[in-house]
């Protein structure tokens, strides 16, 4: 039976997937959001990676999209390394909103919060 932190956790990884697809339709040029400006400039504007940079950037943010919705998968059949996933995704997420933290700064602070939780899951 499963444990409703289990459940959470899994409402967590899959919002959180489904926030990045909000950097994936704005960078990759498919919506405007007036809270998440398309610029072309990463890291608080100090990198300009131009236009197609940001296409690039838009589309890894979908790939982090899939990962936490696929890492939820793992989490619900109990995948035996599951906790590797879980922490692969969130580390690569983490460094998305770290390139992007003047509007991703709340992202940060999930992604940490999702490593913690999974260091936690394994000492209980």
């Amino acid at each position: 039976m499963r444990s409703l932190l289990t459940y959470v956790g899994l409402i967590i990884l899959v919002g959180h997937g489904i926030v990045h697809l909000l950097g994936t339709v704005v960078y990759l040029g498919l919506a405007d959001v007036a809270e998440f400006p398309y610029k072309t400039t990463l890291l608080g504007g100090a990198v300009n990676v131009g236009d197609m940079g940001m296409r690039v950037f838009g589309a890894l943010w979908a790939v982090a999209a899939i990962g936490f919705v696929a890492a939820a998968g793992a989490v619900l059949v109990d995948w035996d390394h599951w906790p590797l996933l879980v922490s692969a995704v969130a580390v690569f997420s983490l460094a998305l909103t770290v390139l992007d933290y003047t509007v991703a700064y709340a992202g940060i602070v999930a992604n940490l919060g999702i490593l913690v939780a999974v260091v936690y899951s394994q000492f209980i």
